[in-house]
């Protein structure tokens, strides 16, 4: 690590003591997420950490979001983790044809939480480093205006931001319809732009075959060029972390 990193993280360890709060107990990768997001920017850095821990206490008080806080959600069968990417991302796959707008926004936040937290946890081997990224690929293939959820897409982006900051390495979209492409114009005005930058719309032969390179035909589902089975969510079983 470079002596600017070091002096960053000392900066910024100091910076949430006098916010009253201490990252005594997390390693130098996971604070390293936030200096990046804020542009190593030690106060501001700071700041969103102390906002993630006080969220996170009060809003995942068990550390996880069990199954059964999220049954509605799950029962969908919409959501897949396929195991590690090519370069060690975990894989999860979102078919939009399978979702409808929540009328439980409360569920629906704690099923976002609940789907980034066991996709991250999908890649730890035997304990968390603290920089894992995940890839998402959103599939909007069969999709029909009941489908279509703006407010949950940016809440689900909303919280990778704010809360997951340099989780996502790459989100693929596949199949989006004529009528979609005004949502996300709309969807899109709520994202950052490292984001942005990170979100991949496959919209031709060419593009769909580097996707499959990029992601590794291994974990990818058939359907998708690859040669491994849909894995639905619920159905992923997490190796228990190392004391």
């Amino acid at each position: 690590m470079s002596q600017n990193n070091e002096h960053a993280l000392t900066q910024m360890r100091k910076s949430v003591e006098k916010l009253g709060c201490s990252a005594q107990k997390y390693n130098d990768p996971t604070l390293m997420r936030f200096l990046i997001a804020r542009s190593m920017d030690t106060e501001k850095a700071a700041k969103m950490f102390v906002q993630w821990m006080k969220w996170r206490a009060s809003f995942v008080p068990l550390n996880y979001i069990p199954d059964s806080e999220v049954p509605d959600e799950l029962n969908a069968r919409k959501a897949y983790l396929q195991g590690l990417s090519k370069n060690g991302c975990p894989l999860l796959l979102f078919k939009a044809g399978k979702h409808f707008p929540s009328k439980d926004q409360l569920q629906f936040k704690k099923f976002v939480v609940h789907v980034l937290d066991k996709t991250i946890a999908s890649s730890f081997k035997g304990r968390e480093v603290g920089n894992e990224k995940l890839i998402g690929i959103l599939d909007l293939k069969q999709l029909s205006y009941k489908n279509v959820d703006a407010r949950g897409l940016i809440t689900g982006f909303q919280f990778l931001q704010a809360y997951y900051p340099e989780r996502l390495a790459k989100c693929y979209l596949l199949h989006m319809p004529w009528f979609f492409v005004s949502v996300w114009r709309f969807v899109s005005r709520f994202l950052e732009k490292a984001t942005l930058e990170k979100i991949v719309i496959i919209t031709n032969e060419e593009e769909r075959k580097e996707f499959i390179r990029n992601v590794g035909e291994e974990v990818l589902p058939e359907e998708y060029g690859g040669r491994a089975k849909l894995t639905a969510l619920q159905d992923f079983v997490i190796t228990p972390l190392d004391d």
